[in-house]
């Protein structure tokens, strides 16, 4: 079992790397806790250290999953190196206050291997509903079949 995420990697903010900015092809990956499965955003080769991607990215998250990392990444001429990084307990986006289908916006730390303090990331999230097929209508309750409820509104006066 899962329920699907629809984040949007919006922009970051003061990318610093050992205490320098760093200058462009910045870009994000995002993934869950135990698991292989990763998006990864375009690279955004002009915004230095306060780049801008606005690209969504829909995962689908099992319902055993506690975090979800978000990292930031810049290439250079040397490889790809890690900017920071953003573990996102799921608790802080389901399960609280906010109804499913509504869109949060937040912002989190990023922090270099070392511990030190590399950034922001700024993110939308949204828990999707999951769209039922009204065609096959609503399952009658102790009916294993794919019988249809029926029933006609009474009007209380």
């Amino acid at each position: 079992m899962s329920r699907s995420l629809e984040i949007t990697i919006l922009s970051a903010e003061d990318l610093r790397v050992n205490e320098k900015s760093i200058k462009k092809n910045a870009f994000v990956t995002v993934k869950t806790d135990g698991s292989s499965i990763m998006r990864t955003t375009r690279m955004d080769v002009d915004g230095g250290s306060y780049p801008s991607w606005n690209e969504k990215v829909i995962m689908e998250v099992p319902f055993h999953v506690t975090f979800i990392t978000l990292e930031v990444n810049y290439k250079a001429m040397v490889g790809i190196n890690s900017v920071g990084v953003s573990r996102i307990p799921i608790s802080d986006i389901v399960g609280g206050y906010v109804p499913q289908n509504q869109v949060q916006f937040l912002s989190y730390r990023l922090w270099g291997s070392k511990g030190k303090r590399n950034g922001v990331i700024n993110f939308s999230v949204r828990v999707k509903i999951p769209e039922i097929s009204l065609a096959k209508g609503l399952p009658v309750a102790g009916n294993r079949s794919n019988s249809v409820a029926t029933g006609i509104p009474i009007n209380w006066i």
